[in-house]
C-alpha cells in the first residue's frame, strides 16, 4: 500500500479471486529506502503538537502523500475533509494512538472506494479494555455481527477502541493481528497475509545472500522466529487463529503466483525433512552474571533476584544457570538508567559473592521441530560457529528442543547467522 501503483496491484489480486471478501489494510510504507512510513510521519505529527501546539509543517507531508495516491487512482474520496478532521483530532489528542491509526484509516477508505466495497471502521469492531488490552471474544463477536451483514468490506488494521470510544493501537505491525481476528470471526478457510516478500525466509536477506523461502512452518516456529527478529509477520497474530487451527498463507503482492509460506497449527502438519526451519536473531542484550557459593542449596535465591527485576518493571529473555551461578539476559533498552541500581539491589538481596555485567551481546535462534529427532544438531551448530572463530557467550535450549539460543558478541552477529545458515540450510 506504499503508493497508487501498489494499490492497483492489490485491487487486481482481490478481484482475481471472488472469495476474497474482507480486506484488512495497513498504512502506506516506504516507497524507497530514503522514504518515511506514513505511520512514522503521523507519530511525528503528534510529537510536533506536544512541542509547538500544532502539526502544520509535518502534516503537509502526510497530506501530500495521500493526495498523490487519490489523484493517481482517481477515486471519489473527500480527502480534504478527512484530512481536516484528522489534523484537528491529532492536535486535540492526548495520546499518540489516534495519530498513528490514521494512516490505516485513510488507506482503508481509499481502497474501499476503489473496489466499491463497504468501509468498516476498526474502532467499531476491534475492542480493548481501558488498559489497552485486546478483548478478543468481544472483538470476534463484534466483527461477526458487523461483517456478516456485508458481502464485501475493507477494514483498517492496527487499531480499535476501548469501551469508551478511545482509540487504541496494537504494537507496530499490528494490522496482522486485525487480519487474524477478521479471518477467524468470519470462519475463513485461510488467512492470506500479503506482504512484499515471497514468504517467510530461512534467514534475514540483509545478512544472508538469497536465503531460501520456507514452504511451511508451525505457529510455534513462527512465534520463535518472529520474536527473535524475523519481521515478516507480527508474532502475536497467531493467537486469534491458534485455537481453531486456521492456516495463514504469507504471499507476495509483487509476485502473486508464488505459493508463499503456509503457517499451520502443529508440527505434524509441516511437510518437510529440513533439520532446521530457520535462523534469526537480534542485537542489543546484556548479561548479568551472579556468582555465589552453594547457590543451589539456597531456597528462594532465584525468586529474590527476579523480584528485583519485577519491581523495576524489567523483563528478561533467558536465565541460564549453573550450580553456583545464575545469569540474566536482558535487553539493553530495559536497563537504561537502572543498571547500577539493579546490580546493587542484587548484591544486597542475595549477598552475592560477585555480580558482573557483559554488554554487547546478540542472540541467535536456531528454530525447527525436526531438531528434536535429529542427532547432532547442536554439534553441527557449534562446530559451524567454532570453524568461523566465533566465541559462544551463552547457550539456552528448552526441553521441547524447538530452538537453540546462543549468545555471541555483537561484532560476530552477522558472521554467526551466516555460519549456521550454511551449516544447515545449504546442506539440506
Amino acid at each position: 500500500m506504499a503508493n497508487a501503483s501498489t494499490i492497483k496491484r492489490v485491487v487486481n489480486i482481490i478481484e482475481d479471486d471472488p472469495s476474497r471478501k474482507y480486506i484488512v489494510v495497513s498504512a502506506p510504507g516506504k516507497r524507497n529506502p530514503a522514504d518515511v512510513k506514513v505511520t512514522d510521519a503521523l507519530y511525528a505529527c503528534f510529537n510536533e503538537v506536544q512541542k509547538a501546539g500544532n502539526c502544520d509543517s509535518t502534516f503537509l507531508t502526510v497530506a501530500k502523500r495521500f493526495h498523490e495516491i487519490v489523484n493517481e487512482l482517481g477515486v471519489d474520496v473527500d480527502l480534504d475533509e478527512n484530512l481536516k478532521v484528522i489534523k484537528e483530532g491529532i492536535e486535540a489528542s492526548k495520546t499518540p494512538d489516534y495519530a498513528a491509526s490514521r494512516g490505516e484509516y485513510l488507506s482503508a477508505k481509499i481502497l474501499a472506494a476503489k473496489l466499491g466495497f463497504d468501509f468498516v471502521d476498526a474502532d467499531e469492531i476491534i475492542k480493548f479494555n481501558d488498559k489497552g488490552e485486546l478483548l478478543l471474544n468481544y472483538s470476534l463477536d463484534a466483527v461477526k455481527a458487523k461483517l456478516s451483514k456485508l458481502d464485501h468490506a475493507v477494514i483498517p488494521g492496527f487499531y480499535g477502541s476501548d469501551t469508551n470510544g478511545k482509540v487504541h493501537t496494537f504494537s507496530r505491525g499490528g494490522s496482522d493481528i486485525t487480519g487474524a481476528i477478521v479471518a477467524r470471526a468470519m470462519k475463513a478457510d485461510v488467512y492470506e497475509n500479503w506482504t512484499d516478500v515471497d514468504g517467510f525466509l530461512t534467514a534475514d536477506p540483509r545478512i544472508v545472500d538469497n536465503p531460501t523461502t520456507i514452504t511451511c512452518l508451525s505457529y510455534k516456529e513462527l512465534r520463535e522466529l518472529s520474536y527473535m527478529g524475523a519481521e515478516v509477520m507480527h508474532p502475536e497474530s497467531i493467537f486469534p487463529v491458534h485455537s481453531v487451527g486456521l492456516p495463514i498463507n504469507i504471499k507476495n503482492t509483487f509476485n502473486p503466483s508464488h505459493p508463499g509460506t503456509m503457517i499451520v497449527k502443529t508440527a505434524e502438519q509441516v511437510d518437510g525433512n529440513s533439520v532446521i526451519t530457520g535462523v534469526s536473531g537480534q542485537k542489543g542484550f546484556t548479561i548479568i552474571n551472579i556468582e555465589k557459593d552453594m547457590m543451589n542449596n539456597e531456597i528462594g535465591f532465584a525468586r529474590r533476584v527476579l523480584s528485583i527485576l519485577e519491581y523495576e518493571g524489567i523483563s528478561f529473555e533467558h536465565a541460564p544457570s549453573g550450580i553456583d551461578t545464575m545469569s540474566l539476559v536482558i535487553r539493553d533498552e530495559y536497563l537504561v538508567g537502572k543498571m547500577q541500581k539493579i546490580l546493587q539491589k542484587i548484591k544486597e538481596s542475595v549477598n552475592a559473592d560477585n555480580v558482573e555485567i557483559h554488554s554487547g551481546l546478540s542472540l541467535v535462534a536456531i528454530v525447527g521441530h525436526n531438531m528434536a529427532s535429529r542427532l547432532g544438531t547442536a554439534a553441527t551448530a557449534f562446530k559451524a560457529l567454532a570453524d568461523a572463530h566465533i566465541n559462544v557467550r551463552m547457550i539456552d535450549q528448552g526441553s521441547s528442543e524447538l530452538n537453540i539460543i546462543v549468545g555471541v558478541d555483537t561484532c560476530d552477529y552477522e558472521k554467526a547467522i551466516n555460519a549456521i545458515y550454511y551449516a544447515f540450510v545449504k546442506e539440506q
